[in-house]
Order: C-alpha cells, then structure tokens, then sequence
C-alpha cells in the first residue's frame, strides 16, 4: 500500500524559498505569476494491508517525524 505525503508550511509562516523560487520565474521572463510557496512531497510504500492502520502508521510518522507541526501542515492518502 503507498502513502502519499503533502507537507506545506502554515499560511502566515514565511517562506524564503518560496520568494526564491518566485524570483527566479520573474527572472525567467514569466509574468501573472502570483505569490509562490514550497512544500514537501513523500512516497511511501506501506507494507500493512489494512487502509485503517496504514492510515494510523502514516499519521504517526507525519506528527513524530516528516512535519514541524509547529509551522506546517500535512495532508496525505493511501491507495
């Protein structure tokens, strides 16, 4: 079974790698792009079988672990 993690910073919470990024595209030439924000994307192959303790591994690693849950956000699926 995969896990797939999405692990963005909480609106409010600067993010210099966002200005970053959107500094580059505006570089680039590349106008009507608004305010842009980075975030983190993980796979992960789960062995277990059963969607509902899959889904209490995932919420374990992504509280414990993956996110700061201080600045950031996580949203995940299991399929």
């Amino acid at each position: 079974m995969k896990a797939r993690i999405k692990i963005t910073l909480k609106n409010g919470v600067l993010d210099p790698q966002g200005k970053a990024i959107e500094g580059a595209i505006k570089g680039l030439g590349i106008s009507g792009v608004g305010d842009v924000r980075q975030g983190k994307y993980i796979e992960v192959d789960l062995a277990d079988t059963d969607p509902a303790k899959a889904g209490e591994i995932v919420e374990q690693m992504c509280r414990d672990l993956l996110a700061n849950t201080v600045i950031e956000n996580y949203s995940y699926e299991i399929g």
